[in-house]
């Protein structure tokens, strides 16, 4: 079936929709060491600034499924989108770390608020066409990892704001207001979702703590990357390859598709985890110890480590969870998910706090990059995966 004007349209919309759940988020690692400086925060500050949104999307995860229910999938984009454009301006409103945090609080509900209902979008509009709905939506959440790392410093937005964070954050909220305006006019206004009999998460399912455990570890090394990265690099006299590093950690997501659309046997089996977690707990060492520019390759491999675990993962739950109760699987791998990125990045700032070295971040990274291959070792892998890319 050829795609209409208006599957196009809606197509655009999914992947902007994409953009603008990781745009404000990943907005702030660029301008982490200015941050730092203006409001003197110490590391374990930054890793809970960053990984904050995350923990949210942890929380969240059932109460925003429930919000879809009440309010529609248009009201849950209204609420949700809305926090993210207005709070993650205002993130910079004022130099106090108190507004800082407050309104990241909030912008990090907006996001999780917003996550779950994509993919209801995307059951409304392509019903027969899930699949490739849902691969412009993650290239979306791809894209909007990347763009930020790449065009805040030294070129972009900062040099717009002249040289001021605060204006910085407030003009990525201006692109989320604008697409977000376009996407709740398109959303469908009436259409509620019906609730599940049985929509509490399936917690004591031994396969939905692993998977959830394994897709955290990725995850928690993947936001700690981002949080200490710059500080890292600043710390040792190599400012200017912030914004080169963090584009590749992010842009290296991207290589995914390609790598396994050649050997599509890293989604069937075990081979994906465990390379995958080799390249985590190498990179990260790499990141470390290799000097001057080497850090720049050391965290391409990283960002395509971590976006390959992600990957095999996304497809487990939809293949093992009993008919009816992927929601279920999903909402406890999500929590799980979250919960342990969070708890992971949070650690590895007070190692560096406790310890005045910078080096002490990276080891939980390295510590969860070994018990994700571990973990994936016991997981049942179905042979016929076949799936998209995100993070």
């Amino acid at each position: 079936m050829k795609l209409t004007r208006k599957d196009l349209v809606r197509l655009l919309l999914l992947w902007l929709g994409g953009i603008d759940l990781r745009l404000t988020l990943l907005a702030v690692p660029p301008l982490i060491p200015l941050i730092h400086r203006d409001l003197h925060l110490d590391e374990k500050a930054v890793g809970g600034l960053v990984s904050l949104p995350v923990l949210l999307l942890a929380l969240a995860s059932v109460p925003g499924a429930l919000l879809i229910a009440k309010l529609g999938v248009r009201g849950a984009l209204i609420t949700g989108l809305g926090l993210v454009a207005i709070f993650g301006a205002l993130r910079g409103a004022g130099s106090s770390p108190a507004i800082l945090f407050s309104a990241t609080f909030l912008m990090g509900l907006g996001v999780a608020v917003s996550q779950p209902a994509f993919p209801s979008l995307v059951r409304e509009w392509f019903p027969t066409r899930i699949a490739i709905a849902t691969a412009v939506y993650s290239n979306g959440i791809l894209i909007g990892e990347t763009l930020p790392v790449t065009f805040t410093t030294p070129v972009g937005v900062l040099p717009l704001a002249h040289g001021d964070w605060h204006l910085a954050l407030a003009l990525w909220s201006i692109a989320v207001a604008v697409s977000a305006v376009a996407i709740t006019i398109a959303a469908p206004a009436r259409r509620r979702l019906a609730v599940p009999a049985r929509w509490w998460p399936s917690w004591l399912e031994s396969q939905s703590i692993r998977i959830g455990l394994v897709i955290g570890m990725a995850s928690a090394v993947y936001f700690g990357a981002n949080a200490y990265i710059p500080d890292y690099l600043d710390q040792t006299g190599r400012h200017g390859l912030i914004t080169p590093t963090l584009a590749l950690l992010n842009g290296g997501q991207l290589l995914t598709a390609p790598v396994v659309a050649l050997w599509d046997r890293l989604l069937t089996g075990r081979a994906g985890f465990v390379g995958a977690a080799a390249l985590m707990a190498l990179s990260q060492v790499g990141i470390v110890v290799l000097p001057g520019a080497w850090v720049v390759p050391s965290a391409l491999m990283l960002g395509f480590a971590t976006a390959l675990a992600f990957i095999v993962t996304l497809t487990l739950p939809p293949r093992l969870a009993a008919a009816g109760d992927v929601h279920r699987m999903s909402a406890a791998v999500f929590t799980i998910q979250y919960g342990t990125a969070f708890m992971v990045t949070l650690i590895a700032g007070a190692l560096w706090d406790a310890s005045g070295r910078a080096l002490f971040a990276f080891i939980p990274g390295v510590a969860a990059a070994a018990a994700m291959g571990w973990l994936a070792l016991s997981l049942r892998i179905p042979r016929d995966v076949r799936a998209g890319s995100g993070t």
